[in-house]
């Protein structure tokens, strides 16, 4: 339902209103997230001398990548504290808080403790924050507007900004001069988005959002707390266990992470799907959502590693000067963001010129996927030809990022715009929370299989992996006209 006062008419680039401020909002908290992300890797593997924590490299790109799994997969808990208990508009407003005490954490202490206490802080405030975000910009369109695959266009294009200009900020001062001073500016930009959330929120956002759509029972709240409970107990067991057995290790802990995290969608699937709540039609949705699920969970192995092992690449193995001058490795987390601006408005245009004759959403989807596996064997070429132990040029990570961002043009908005399509009614945010799930998982892959990225490994590691892709994406366009049809049953 669109906001009912007065002001509702107003419009952003012939979108509704509401979508400024959730545009803003999401900016300004892309640009603290993204910023933090820049130094973070660099802040872990950099000696302590050098201002850094001192983590081996395998470890600092293992717990990257376990940190962005546990963004997406708090992103459940997010959908269902807003279904069930705050709406998606406080929830949004009180993970936000906790985002910026996360950055502030890493912004005046040190040390490993500091490192753990501020990702706790900001994967809890993301995962409230992220997905309800999404699904208010959803609501903002009736479910058959043409306009809404665009509004989530303009949409990513908020986010892009906000991560664009985070590295070169936060990135320079981080590496340049303290990581610390890098940290307190990623928290200076969650307090300005929260700030405009909150005044322009109550102007331009529906009342509907202030309120649970699927509030709890009275007869619910003993089930939670008894869940609850049982997980405490379980973490405890575990930890108890690691710790008799003397494996009680920050890389053993990230392996029983990533294995929950790959747990929990499978669970969460079959419980939409068995759902009294869920219709028939609702199920059969779901059921054709499965397969753009997997396929997502493999485009995000591929993209998520920009800020890890391409990360590792620009740092140790290519020409950090432009036009004689210096430039910090951080910088090239803004290459992602920046080939999103130049695109979105090129797809934007090109699916408004199509209108009702667009690929469906499982073609567009494996054409993501060749894409991404195009830009992992684009990365053999340098080391193949040139040998793994010398610099090479930017270009090499400019043109991998140039592809794997086309591909994310045929896979993200489409996602984000399909899964809101698809959701069932008693479900809508913590389906949401699906779309982000396919990324927590992916990185909860990635946090294995990262370890095994080196100079020694790289042309292997990258071939194989771009290789699947490519696979998977064949496999998908086999399928394309059965999940279509699957997608849009009525009966």
């Amino acid at each position: 339902m669109l906001p009912t006062n007065s002001n509702s008419t107003k419009t952003f680039l012939g979108h509704p209103r509401g979508l400024a401020t959730l545009f803003f909002t999401e900016m300004w908290e892309r640009f603290s997230y993204y910023g933090m992300r820049a130094i973070l890797l660099f802040y872990m593997f950099y000696s302590v001398m050098d201002g850094g924590l001192g983590f081996t490299k395998a470890q600092a790109a293992s717990i990257m990548s376990i940190y962005g799994a546990l963004v997406y997969l708090t992103s459940v808990l997010g959908g269902f504290i807003s279904d069930r208990i705050w709406g998606s508009r406080r929830t949004v407003l009180y993970g936000g808080i906790l985002i910026m005490l996360g950055h502030i954490v890493l912004a005046i202490f040190t040390g490993r403790i500091a490192l753990y206490v501020s990702i706790g802080l900001i994967t809890l405030g993301t995962g409230m924050l992220k997905p309800n975000v999404s699904e208010m910009v959803g609501e903002l369109y009736d479910k058959n507007n043409y306009r809404r695959e665009n509004g989530f266009n303009i949409f990513i294009f908020g986010i892009n900004m906000g991560a664009f200009i985070a590295p070169i900020i936060v990135g320079y001062m981080g590496q340049t001069y303290n990581f610390h001073i890098g940290f307190s500016i990623a928290a200076i930009g969650m307090f300005f988005g929260l700030i405009q959330y909150m005044i322009d929120g109550k102007k331009y956002l529906s009342s509907d959002s202030l309120f649970p759509t699927a509030p709890l029972e009275p007869e619910e709240v003993k089930s939670l707390a008894r869940k609850i409970f049982i997980w405490i107990i379980g973490i405890i067991l575990i930890g108890t266990v690691m710790t008799a057995f003397n494996i009680l290790s920050i890389l053993n802990i990230i392996t029983v992470l990533s294995i929950l995290t790959i747990i929990i969608p499978i669970y969460y699937f079959i419980v939409m799907i068995v759902s009294k709540k869920t219709s028939n039609q609702e199920r059969r949705k779901v059921f054709s959502y499965i397969p753009l699920f997997l396929a997502a969970i493999m485009f995000w192995i591929i993209e998520e590693q920009g800020s890890v092992t391409l990360a590792i690449f620009a740092e140790e193995q290519t020409k950090l000067t432009i036009f004689g001058h210096s430039f910090p490795a951080s910088w090239f987390q803004s290459l992602n963001p920046l080939f999103i601006m130049i695109c979105v408005p090129v797809f934007i245009f090109l699916w408004k010129k199509m209108k009702n004759n667009q690929p469906s959403a499982p073609t567009k989807f494996s054409i993501g996927l060749f894409f991404a596996g195009i830009s992992f064997l684009w990365m053999m070429i340098p080391g193949i030809v040139f040998g793994t132990g010398k610099l090479v040029s930017p270009i090499w990570l400019i043109v991998s990022w140039i592809l794997v961002i086309i591909g994310e043009m045929f896979i993200s908005p489409i996602g984000l715009s399909t899964t809101t399509q698809l959701a069932p009614k008693a479900f809508k945010s913590q389906m949401m929370s699906m779309w982000f799930l396919s990324d927590a998982v992916a990185q909860a892959i990635n946090a294995q299989i990262v370890k095994l990225y080196s100079q020694d490994t790289e042309i292997l590691y990258f071939g194989i992996l771009g290789i699947i892709s490519i696979i998977f994406g064949i496999i998908l366009f086999s399928f394309s006209k059965r999940i279509k049809i699957f997608m849009t049953i009525k009966k």
